[in-house]
């Protein structure tokens, strides 16, 4: 599989910039075609369809264990499909689920053919999230979050037992590391530990030039 860069707009003030969304999704693009990597950005749903026109790798930061109907406010993540969005990212520490309405999400989104990205806070997490299938695995210790200290520096065994606890399921799953990444030799080591990509957010979208800090945490995937 390609190195992985997922960009996480959050609800960050920048995420709204229309201006500053379409560069990186066009930017996003470019390096996905020069470096042969995925740059995946999962955005705010009302700027989706907007994104999606400049960059085929948009996901949703979240959807809800609904099916169509009587639900509003609610996302039922087999509009993804109908949307032509490529996948979402689910459970993630901020907009955790349970673990039965997580395999719900999963479940629906593999019978339409769309992605998703499951994050887990543990290895033990991890471990419960591989039994889904998702199409690939985020482990993000959430104290770390959002601290610019990385997981891959100050935490490595969280990406190695990670590893471990979806090899132990019999699973093949890609796992991308995310929680206070922020440079280049923090992907290089999240590499060096075997995962196939990193989650970031703050980095970017709190960064005071957005899109040279996703082409600098891009780079290092090529090598995957």
């Amino acid at each position: 599989m390609k190195g992985v860069l997922v960009i996480n707009f959050k609800a960050y003030e920048s995420a709204f910039n229309l201006t500053l969304a379409e560069n990186l999704a066009r930017e996003a693009s470019r390096i996905s075609s020069s470096l042969g990597i995925r740059v995946i950005l999962a955005v705010p749903s009302v700027l989706a369809m907007k994104l999606r026109e400049l960059h085929e790798d948009i996901y949703l930061e979240h959807v809800d264990p609904v099916d169509f109907g009587a639900h509003t406010g609610r996302i039922p993540p087999a509009s993804l499909k109908i949307l032509g969005i490529k996948g979402s990212i689910i459970n993630h520490s901020e907009h955790k689920l349970i673990l039965r309405e997580v395999h719900k999400v999963i479940k629906t989104l593999n019978g339409v053919g769309v992605e998703s990205i499951a994050c887990g806070d543990t290895p033990s997490e991890v471990s419960a999230l591989a039994y889904m299938n998702p199409t690939m695995i985020a482990v993000e210790p959430p104290e770390l979050i959002g601290t610019g200290i990385s997981v891959s520096k100050a935490r490595p065994e969280v990406i190695t037992e990670s590893l471990e606890a979806i090899k132990r399921v019999g699973k093949d799953l890609p796992l991308l590391a995310g929680a206070g990444i922020t440079s280049e030799a923090d992907v290089r080591r999240a590499i060096e530990l075997g995962a196939k990509g990193v989650l970031v957010a703050s980095a970017v979208m709190k960064a005071k030039d957005p899109v040279k800090v996703m082409r600098s945490l891009a780079e290092p995937l090529s090598s995957v």
